[in-house]
């Protein structure tokens, strides 16, 4: 295995979209472009399966220094009605385009920390929504709570309005590493809120794990599983820690490369905590999840209803999903935006009557069909193709994959591609093969974290 990691452990996307944010083509984009392109899908989507709102709520009390989100620090409360007005006023402008009214299939609050704001600004602002929508049967209600200030009025407050998963970022709980990150963080206080969540009725509980952190350890790694199998979760999310100190205002500091483990040190982090994480109980989904049988996201791969979009792996699918919030990311299938990323100009852009969306994609033919074959080997470890219909380098492509499968990292039959157990940790090396954008314009800079 350590071979392998030398050969593939190279910069690549996490493949939240194709084409990735750093192959837009922002130059044919415009905001009537997109505003046709959520009216299409719209029209086509909502009687069926509905939408999905992502709402960014970006303040946080102190900076986690692993973190590359889109963040505003404060201690100031007093920034949370005039910006939760502002998500409201924003989403009002999306009404305008519909033609009837909107089924709210899926609804994910993150950040930032949610949970930074009151149960009461957020209850004003969430019926304010659901005052606007039909809530889908089998609905999908999320947020991410952080479980140093997460009240049991936050969790029955959002439960009371139809919110039925949570997501508690743990990371690890090693005391070393959490004072490398600033994220002190007690057992105790994820023992808390688990347990209320749980007392509550929340059918699901996520905790999210990261490997690759600063001086992390095998030993600091198997206690941080133990620990949190302790409170079985029903899903884990076991992410590789993504170092991009070069993207601007990620706040990625108080350590350096030196201090993260090398290629091969992380490599074990994954597969041994992988390996004690089955033994518990937990089967992998996809790329960086795990769950329990009992969850939907094992229900959806099973039935290969598995999807990936900005949010991550959702046990459903939906082809709008509206991101609304400061640096929010939407996606209508035919094309992505994104808003601005301060506060103040997200704001005033919305006060001025616009949606603020700077930057955006809109897909032609050939990324609708690659961006089909990479969410299938995201979410289903597999795709097929008809030659006839494929993209024109398909048979580059296929080229390419035949050393992946002498390395036994996926089996190639007719039309088709399968990634083994043994390839699953390489599935982003295995997706870039059919990134057409990133071979045509390979970067010249390093604009992605490492795939292992």
């Amino acid at each position: 295995m350590n071979s392998l990691v030398d050969k593939y452990n190279i910069p690549g996307p996490r493949y939240t979209s194709y084409p990735t944010v750093p192959y837009w083509n922002e130059a044919d984009f415009t905001a009537d472009l997109w505003k046709t392109s959520v009216i299409r899908s719209f029209s086509e989507s909502n009687a069926e399966e509905g939408i999905s709102i992502y709402i960014h709520l970006p303040f946080c009390e102190a900076l986690c220094t692993f973190c590359a989100c889109h963040k505003r620090i404060t201690k100031q409360h007093s920034v949370e009605v005039p910006y939760l007005e502002s998500v409201l006023k924003e989403w009002k402008l999306y009404l305008e385009l519909f033609n009837e009214k909107p089924k709210l299939k899926e609804l994910h609050l993150g950040g930032g920390t949610p949970t930074f704001f009151s149960p009461e600004n957020l209850k004003t602002m969430l019926t304010g929504i659901f005052d606007t929508v039909e809530i889908a049967e089998n609905q999908e209600f999320s947020f991410e709570g952080h479980p140093n200030n997460t009240t049991k009025e936050h969790l029955q407050t959002l439960f009371d309005l139809g919110f039925n998963r949570v997501s508690f970022g743990v990371q690890d709980y090693d005391p070393k590493v959490q004072k490398a990150i600033n994220r002190i963080q007690p057992f105790e206080n994820v023992k808390n809120v688990t347990e209320w969540a749980r007392e509550i009725g929340y059918k699901g509980i996520s905790h999210d794990l990261v490997f690759g952190l600063p001086h992390q350890t095998w030993e600091a790694t198997e206690y941080t599983i133990r620990k949190t199998l302790e409170l079985k979760p029903d899903r884990l999310a076991f992410y590789s820690y993504a170092h991009v100190p070069w993207v601007k205002g990620v706040g990625q500091r108080g350590f350096d490369e030196n201090d993260l483990p090398s290629g091969d040190e992380k490599r074990r982090l994954y597969e041994d905590g992988k390996k004690l994480l089955e033994e518990l109980g937990y089967i992998e989904i996809g790329m960086d999840h795990f769950s329990l049988e009992h969850d939907d996201l094992y229900q959806s791969l099973t039935q290969k209803r598995l999807h990936r979009n900005f949010m991550g792996y959702t046990s459903s699918k939906t082809q709008l999903m509206v991101g609304l919030g400061m640096s929010a990311i939407s996606d209508s299938w035919y094309a992505f935006a994104q808003n601005v990323k301060t506060v103040e100009e997200y704001q005033k852009i919305v006060e001025e009557g616009e949606i603020p969306v700077f930057r955006g994609h809109i897909l032609d033919e050939e990324d609708l069909i690659i961006r089909k074959h990479i969410l299938n080997l995201m979410c289903q470890l597999e795709t097929s193709w008809d030659l006839q219909t494929s993209f024109p380098e398909i048979e580059n492509a296929l080229e390419k994959l035949k050393e992946m499968e002498s390395d036994g990292l996926v089996e190639i039959s007719d039309k088709q591609i399968k990634i083994t157990e043994k390839g699953r940790a390489f599935t982003r090396n295995v997706a870039m093969v059919f990134d057409l954008r990133m071979m045509r314009n390979k970067p010249e800079t390093r604009i992605f974290s490492m795939t292992i």
